[in-house]
């Protein structure tokens, strides 16, 4: 069995964001249930609309607060997914693909299937971590739904996410072990970021599961994901990109209408944790 590689953190090249701004996005799929429209944005973003409930608290409080907000959302079916994630993912330099999340290629949007060198939709907070499998809710979140080359989805599979491990052939750059994944410098933040909106988004209401981070791996199928020391470290170490942002305003304003708030946020995520 070969010794794993243990990784040491590279500075993220922030090369993309230039090329980024700008994005549009078409109009989005008819969804099961109808959410109040957005409030608009103000000058200073969300904070005096959307967010306004949460701000001045910390800890305990902030991780309530924003469950309220965030928990009033249109519920996407899993079929619906397919083309929310075909705007959500756009390639900004080609309308007909998609970036996938942990190999980083653009794919043509209708490429999604099955096969090996095709895309699915990953679960970042893995459907067993929490038995949810693909029910409306969790299971058809697509905060944490990104598309991913099928192999390279299968061989993250259930995984905790952690530092580590042996290089993925099929995707440089990224590493796993027995019991856990490290992703791509690049999505690193993104990452950890969906599993913690996951974390206050489902909290045992709704008849699913309370999901929680922890700083464990081999989680198995408990409702919880680690490390928890490690996801925080990638959040400050690789903060919300141009690509990041526009997705989550593509969520927001074509198909969920709530907003994951650590990538509006990210200073949020040491306030909870």
């Amino acid at each position: 069995m070969p010794v794993p590689h243990i990784r040491h953190w590279k500075p993220l090249a922030m090369t993309a964001a230039a090329v980024l701004v700008g994005i549009t996005v078409p109009a989005a799929a008819d969804a099961t249930t109808t959410a109040p429209t957005p409030p608009a944005a103000s000058a200073g973003g969300y904070d005096d609309t959307y967010y306004k409930d949460a701000l001045g608290k910390t800890g305990p409080e902030l991780k309530s607060a924003l469950h309220t907000i965030i928990s009033e959302q249109t519920k996407l079916s899993y079929d619906q997914v397919w083309d929310a994630l075909k705007v959500t993912d756009e390639d900004p330099a080609n309308s007909s693909n998609v970036i996938l999340l942990y190999t980083g290629r653009s794919q043509s949007k209708d490429s999604n299937g099955g096969d090996p060198d095709q895309w699915n939709r990953e679960h970042t907070w893995a459907k067993s971590h929490g038995d949810f499998g693909t029910a409306t809710g969790p299971g058809t979140d697509i905060h944490h739904l990104r598309p991913t080359d099928v192999s390279v989805n299968s061989t993250r599979g259930n995984k905790d996410f952690d530092n580590g491990g042996t290089e993925v052939g099929e995707a440089p750059g990224n590493y796993t072990d027995a019991d856990s994944f490290e992703p791509r410098d690049a999505v690193k933040g993104d990452v950890a970021r969906m599993i913690l909106y996951m974390a206050v988004r489902y909290d045992g209401e709704d008849g699913f599961a309370d999901l929680e981070p922890n700083d464990k791996v081999d989680n198995g199928s408990a409702p919880a994901i680690g490390r928890l020391s490690v996801l925080k470290q990638w959040s400050d170490e690789d903060p919300p990109d141009a690509f990041e942002k526009n997705r989550n305003q593509a969520i927001y304003d074509q198909y969920q209408h709530n907003r994951n708030p650590f990538v509006d946020h990210p200073e949020w995520v040491g306030a909870i944790w």
